[in-house]
């Protein structure tokens, strides 16, 4: 059975919104996720297990360390 942190983990990403500064356009472009406003410093992505696999594949190529 999934536990539910696991099943969470590859739904989401939370990052800094300065992270993604300048690549909010082409991630709502390129993917199907939702970036939420999670506060003032954080946004969460959310999307997909394929779609957030691939988000982080491409945050990757542009230098933004995902965890």
């Amino acid at each position: 059975m999934t536990n539910a942190s696991r099943l969470r983990d590859s739904t989401q990403i939370v990052l800094p919104w300065e992270a993604i500064d300048g690549l909010e356009s082409r991630l709502n472009e390129e993917f199907v996720v939702t970036i939420f406003d999670e506060s003032e410093e954080y946004c969460r992505i959310i999307g997909s297990p394929v779609e957030i696999k691939e988000v982080s594949e491409f945050l990757a190529r542009q230098g933004v360390r995902v965890q």
